[in-house]
């Protein structure tokens, strides 16, 4: 009973802060508040998706997620699996390098690379040059803006997942390494079946995290083009398109419906992936 009570705080909180403003969005999302009485239905669902505005942020975050997602999932794979190699006393020290960029809080990130890809600004200004980028309107235009929030994205995202990944390679057991390294295998064997099999888990469970994250791409594209003026638009994601429909136009059904799409889709690939990957059962064997 007295262990229970530790689950309470919990439990309040994600009522307080997850289920229930989850439940009050799919409620305001069926609540037609341009009709006098609010009559519930999906007018607001049919009117977002003849919106002029919102496949065109589907297909941005469409293409940054197909970008960032695979980049995310195998950097962080791959430098995790060399950090757990090839361990020193300098371990240590790599791993809070590869974690010190995600202490930087988003906006903060997204001014940095701002000035960092900014060849007027940026140290890196000759290197930029000589890729034909002269000035930052040559960088932040509407086609590059994929590559540059999946740049921001990985630098700011990675280096908690390594070291959540570095620990998880901690619990492989020496022995067994040892035992392949008598019949012969070297680190990259010893990598992929050994080590990746065991931590496979956590892969799935990154890329169930970022896939959700990356949905809600919000603060890179709003930064740059609230400092551009050019450079994307107010509404180049859903949620930013959920942002205007609420706080520009007034329509908080259509921004909870945007919201209710995002967590549909995001729950789609959650529940595909734990179906399709055997999710439960890889964590019950390693």
């Amino acid at each position: 009973m007295a262990s229970s009570l530790f689950v309470v705080p919990y439990v309040l909180l994600l009522l307080a802060f997850g289920i229930g403003p989850t439940f009050y969005a799919l409620y305001e999302s069926l609540v037609d508040e341009r009709t006098e009485g609010g009559g519930l239905g999906l007018q607001n669902f049919g009117r977002l998706l003849d919106d002029f505005r919102f496949w065109p942020s589907v297909t941005h975050v469409a293409i940054f997620m197909g970008i960032w997602l695979p980049v995310m999932v195998v950097g962080v794979v791959v430098l995790a699996l060399l950090l757990h190699e090839k361990q020193s006393r300098f371990s240590g020290a790599m791993r809070l390098i590869f974690f010190l960029p995600a202490a930087v809080t988003g906006s903060a990130s997204v001014i940095l690379w701002y000035f960092m890809l900014t060849p007027e600004l940026s140290p890196f200004g000759p290197a930029l040059r000589s890729m034909g980028f002269e000035t930052g309107s040559d960088v932040f235009v509407s086609g590059n803006l994929p590559w540059v929030f999946a740049v921001i994205a990985f630098t700011t995202g990675a280096g908690q997942w390594i070291i959540i990944m570095f620990g998880a390679l901690q619990n492989v057991p020496d022995d067994l390494m040892e035992s392949a390294r008598l019949d012969g295998c070297g680190p990259l064997r010893i990598a992929l079946w050994i080590k990746l099999p065991l931590v496979r888990k956590y892969v799935w469970y990154m890329v169930i995290m970022s896939i959700s994250v990356g949905l809600q791409i919000f603060v890179e594209p709003h930064l740059i083009y609230s400092v551009t003026n050019t450079a994307g638009s107010p509404w180049w994601s859903p949620n930013q398109l959920s942002y205007e429909y609420a706080f520009t136009d007034g329509d908080f059904g259509g921004a909870a419906a945007i919201s209710v799409l995002l967590l549909l889709v995001a729950t789609l690939a959650a529940v595909a992936l734990i179906v399709f990957t055997d999710f439960f059962e890889s964590e019950a064997k390693a």
